[in-house]
């Protein structure tokens, strides 16, 4: 007798073939038969109007803090997703002594916009070194396996204290330690080592990233604790410094190619997205990396499937009003409080006529961005846009649907037309903000990097960005939007078929994950049963779930009909079950 057998559905392998119709028999969470599967089972899953896929592989999460007291591991769970991957970016919160944990803390508060109120109430702090964290993670229980990644900014701390945070060099004994280090957490199990290198990214006390300027010798002497072992990927976040006067794009690059080639046999990803403030670098990241891979190495390209966009609104961490003086003065009141003093004509009419402060500089974790995009607030919002409340969540939107649009329809200012949006639905309107992949005003680019032979879905940032994103979504929105809608509307898409390879078997081989990924006998009976034709994506919404009642935008989904971790049910029509079926994956065990 099998434990379960799902019947009749249409099954989708992982692997880019055609569907097919079988039964699948599960036994031990291990997927034993594929075909007739005539013997009898304790469970059944009638699958008939569904399609069945692999579970999906989230690459590029930030769960670091959030695993150790959070069993369920929304909101990628409700997406498909059972395998996630963490400590993206070079930030997480190991290897840490006691004394650096606010370090920690203020740094993912300020990289990633997680509560730090939330990060000091929730992180249970059983562990110092690497493989300590790995062990306390792994003893809770979870919705979903998970991976870990070796984060660049805490092991720089860890070894080299307040010199680290100062962007000192680091030592010859500097980089020895480190690079031990990371020997010992990749051979714990770590799937890798990341590194974050953004001219956006700083700590909730206005302080640069400790590894943001880390130099040759110590991310190759870092790079080098990979020889000889069989598993094991790097992964690098760069903006190239597109924020400098000097051109030091190449210069930047080819630190990341000596980063890379100092792993030898070891595959790497880089982050790849259509930068307003560079719109051709992606070109020249694409083209520079296709050069290093014909020379041996195997570097692939992280891409999203829509815009790298923002959401702004009164109850999110930013929004266009939040540098107006008479704005920042009521900035501590509730929403409510805040909404009946911003819909006082002569309030409105007293900050509308004042000039906004700049918020970024020292001791300020707002990243110089948001000064920029308030300062040239009339030309960017030619590409803001509301959600609509009532139904379908359109992220590739029309320039006749932006804020400036409107504004000159209704014979606004477009500071005039934003601050009556953001005061509907009592103030909890959302304006949206593709600030990356949208430079153009559609997707050509963005499938253009899709299409490209070594693209990796990832950039979700899930469990990250909570006052400001809610890009957890990307599984389902590569279905439903690229494979199905988009092609209904006349635009090109992508097929089914390689839509669900690239958010499962592709991921797997590049992190050398051989036992999950695709649907066949022997593999874990990770799986999805979905309701396709009726896969849709509601409205974000802010929720106070996190410790301390801090909020995050979550975002709900219908089509989950089954989503299942080594064979037991996480997701039953949508909704979590009890089952707790998820654990730490050891790489090269």
């Amino acid at each position: 007798m099998y434990d379960l057998k799902i019947i009749g559905g249409l099954i989708f392998d992982g692997k880019g073939n055609k569907p097919f119709k079988a039964d699948i028999a599960i036994q031990d969470g291990i997927i034993i038969e594929v075909g007739e599967c005539k013997l009898d089972s304790k469970e059944k899953i009638i699958a008939n109007n569904y399609i069945i896929t692999p579970g999906f592989i989230d690459l590029h999460t930030h769960y670091d803090g959030q695993i150790s007291w959070d069993e369920e591991l929304k909101p990628s769970v409700n997406h498909g997703v059972t395998t996630a991957i963490l400590g993206n970016c070079g930030v997480g919160f190991a290897p840490c002594r006691e004394s650096d944990r606010s370090k920690l803390i203020n740094l993912m508060e300020g990289v990633e916009d997680i509560p730090g109120t939330a990060l000091h109430e929730g992180i249970t702090w059983e562990w110092e070194t690497f493989p300590e964290y790995m062990n306390a993670i792994d003893a809770l229980p979870h919705t979903i396996d998970f991976a870990v990644m070796v984060p660049h900014d805490p092991l720089r701390v860890y070894v080299m204290g307040e010199r680290a945070v100062s962007n000192e060099p680091a030592t010859k004994i500097d980089i020895s330690q480190m690079k031990q280090l990371t020997r010992d957490a990749l051979e714990a199990g770590a799937i890798g080592f990341s590194i974050g290198r953004s001219d956006f990214h700083k700590s909730s006390k206005g302080e640069w990233t400790p590894g943001s300027e880390a130099g040759k010798s110590e991310l190759i002497g870092i790079a080098s604790a990979f020889r000889g072992l069989k598993h094991g990927v790097l992964q690098a976040v760069n903006d190239f410094d597109m924020l400098r006067p000097e051109d030091n794009f190449d210069k930047e690059f080819d630190l990341m190619k000596d980063f890379f080639m100092a792993a030898p046999n070891h595959k790497g990803s880089i982050s790849l997205m259509e930068r307003d403030f560079a719109p051709d670098d992606w070109r020249h990241i694409i083209k520079r990396t296709e050069e290093m891979n014909k020379n041996g190495s195997d570097i692939y390209f992280q891409v999203a499937p829509r815009a790298i966009g923002s959401f702004a609104g009164l109850d999110c961490t930013f929004h266009p009003l939040m540098a107006f003086p008479s704005y920042i003065a009521i900035s501590d009141k509730t929403l409510s409080e805040r909404v009946a003093i911003l819909r006082k004509t002569d309030f409105r009419d007293k900050l509308l006529a004042e000039t906004p402060q700049k918020l970024s500089g020292k001791n300020s974790s707002v990243p110089p961005m948001i000064d920029l995009i308030i300062e040239n607030f009339e030309q960017i919002a030619e590409k803001q846009f509301k959600l609509n409340y009532e139904g379908y969540v359109d992220y590739e939107q029309q320039p006749k649907n932006s804020i400036a649009s409107l504004a000159r329809k209704n014979n606004l200012s477009v500071w005039e037309q934003v601050y009556n949006m953001l005061l509907e639905n009592n103030g909890k309107a959302l304006i949206y903000y593709p600030v990356y992949n949208y430079y153009e005003m559609n997707y050509s680019n963005v499938l253009k990097m899709m299409r490209h032979p070594k693209s990796l879905m990832g950039l979700s940032d899930s469990g990250a960005h909570v006052g400001t994103i809610c890009d957890a979504s990307f599984s389902t929105y590569l279905l439903s939007h690229w494979t199905r809608d988009r092609i209904a509307n006349g635009l090109q898409g992508i097929d089914l078929s390689k839509a669900i390879m690239m958010l499962t078997s592709k991921i797997a081989n590049y992190l050398n994950l051989d036992d999950r990924g695709v649907i066949e006998i022997g593999k874990r009976a990770d799986l999805n049963v979905i309701d396709y034709k009726n896969l849709a994506l509601g409205m974000p919404k802010m929720v106070a779930d996190l410790p301390t009642g801090s909020q995050r935008l979550l975002q709900s989904v219908k089509g989950y009909k089954y989503t299942i971790v080594k064979g037991q049910k996480v997701i039953i029509n949508d909704k979590l079950t009890n089952a707790r079926p998820g654990r730490l994956i050891r790489a090269g065990r």
